[in-house]
């Protein structure tokens, strides 16, 4: 009921993207019936039809993916002070997205069987004098639980993806160190290791005040240090002098305290009315591109071997593919899946290039933006990427003297090339939420609006140069093999 009122009560802008993924839901269910019609109209080749289920899994994950880009989107996911006392916690509000996002996809998938049900004349008899009855089994029963359960697959993997994208984590530092317990339990960061036997050393425990375990807790711990003389003080121990009144504007360090004394800070590392400034570190760099570059090799390798193997009888796609296509899906998928972990680290790589060489203001703004926004952008990028080069190496086997394309490999094609370029819009306007307080903080301070654009533009451009000619290089690479 709440995922109900939420869904009714959204902005017209959120109402047309839960909208555009109920239309990719349908497509993709209309794909999916019918591949189960063609199953029914030829129960002999049974590879080819399970051959065109396979291909129906591109649009599939084309589709769920639009959905978790919209869902990330979603006003409701974001954190808001006060939900949690009323039970609307982190978990609360992904079940509410995932449920949101389960009822756009079902919606989806009945379109897609009163679609599916019209076309084989199951409703109000054969439309367009029958042309689809025989592609379609209009001739035979369709088994209910089969299309059900076909039709189950969007939403149920839509749902599940958005559930686990969104799922509550436990904050941490980015830069604070992760510790592993005993036997790999986790949670002891930052917990001082205890060494051995230093809990039950005489005195230890002595004097009422629990002493930190680990290194320098206890005077034999110390290296080099005689026995029977204590330590030397360290910083986390407490100081046993009286307290020093205060000499130069620092205080000094009192009976007791723990930390110690603040000191003066430099001056080159100080702004205005002393205050410190602020730190312009560069984001870390994405982890995943040697990753990446080798499954986008490995795909390219798998492609080029299937199209040398020799044409299996019953495995042509419906568009007029031949050979071994299954070969052929394998490798496109692994190309895609190299392309999108690559790209984080190719953007953040085109934001430290737009800073080389000693950038400017613009230069700089638009680098560190780049680099800020390279996981949320550079995953879009990478999937478009695969997308164009699939579309080019297609496109070179569909010449005016080849084969033709049909419908299906045409509503395939349009699915997961819309879908993939409206989740990079909408993934570029999650990082425009996401980079509001910063646009807002440069406008008070006095940057002009015609900056914010020019940045925005160099942004776009350098994205351009760089997967651009990488886009062409993958496709050229991704078509050899199938021309010859």
């Amino acid at each position: 009921m709440l995922a109900l009122r939420l869904t009714r009560g959204a902005r017209p802008a959120v109402q047309l993207r839960r909208l555009l993924v109920a239309a990719a839901s349908a497509g993709t269910g209309f794909l999916l019936l019918c591949a189960l019609g063609h199953g029914l109209a030829h129960p002999d080749a049974t590879g080819s039809s399970l051959l065109r289920l396979a291909w129906c899994m591109a649009p599939l994950a084309a589709t769920a993916y639009f959905a978790v880009a919209v869902a990330r989107t979603d006003p409701g996911t974001r954190p808001l002070q006060g939900l949690s006392a009323i039970g609307l916690g982190p978990a609360r509000q992904m079940a509410v997205s995932a449920t949101t996002t389960a009822l756009s996809t079902l919606l989806g998938s009945l379109l897609a069987l009163l679609v599916f049900l019209h076309l084989r004349g199951d409703l109000t008899g054969l439309p367009f004098d029958g042309e689809a009855a025989g592609a379609l089994a209009a001739d035979r029963p369709l088994p209910l639980p089969a299309a059900l359960t076909l039709l189950s697959l969007v939403p149920l993997t839509a749902s599940l993806s958005v559930a686990l994208v969104l799922r509550p984590r436990e904050p941490r530092r980015p830069d604070a160190p992760r510790f592993f317990g005993r036997f790999g339990a986790y949670g002891k960061g930052g917990a001082a290791r205890e060494t051995f036997g230093s809990y039950g050393r005489f005195g230890a425990r002595l004097g009422g005040v629990n002493r930190p375990a680990g290194r320098g807790a206890d005077p034999a711990d110390q290296p080099g240090a005689p026995v029977g003389e204590p330590a030397p003080l360290t910083a986390g121990r407490a100081t046993a002098e009286a307290p020093e009144p205060q000499k130069g504007g620092t205080p000094q360090a009192r009976k007791g305290d723990t930390h110690p004394a603040p000191t003066a800070t430099p001056a080159h590392t100080t702004g205005q009315a002393g205050l410190p400034a602020p730190a312009l570190a560069a984001p870390d760099s994405p982890a995943a591109l040697p990753w990446g570059i080798a499954t986008l090799a490995a795909g390219l390798a798998v492609e080029a071997y299937a199209t040398r193997a020799t044409a299996t009888p019953g495995l042509a796609l419906p568009g007029g593919l031949t050979g071994n296509s299954l070969g052929v899906l394998i490798g496109w998928s692994l190309t895609a899946v190299g392309l999108a972990l690559a790209g984080p680290g190719l953007t953040h790589l085109c934001g430290r290039l737009l800073q080389a060489v000693r950038p400017g203001a613009l230069r700089l703004l638009a680098g560190r933006v780049l680099m800020e926004e390279s996981t949320r952008i550079g995953r879009p990028l990478g999937v478009v990427c695969a997308v164009t080069s699939a579309a080019y190496a297609m496109g070179t086997l569909y010449e005016p003297d080849g084969a033709t394309i049909g419908p299906l490999t045409a509503l395939g094609s349009l699915l997961v090339a819309g879908c993939t370029l409206a989740t990079l819009l909408t993934a570029a306007v999650e990082a425009k939420h996401a980079r509001a307080d910063t646009t807002a903080a440069l406008v008070r301070l006095g940057a002009p609006s015609t900056t914010l654009r020019a940045a925005a533009a160099l942004r776009a451009t350098a994205l351009l140069a760089l997967f651009g000619p990488l886009t062409l290089i993958v496709a050229e690479l991704a078509a050899r093999p199938l021309t010859r």
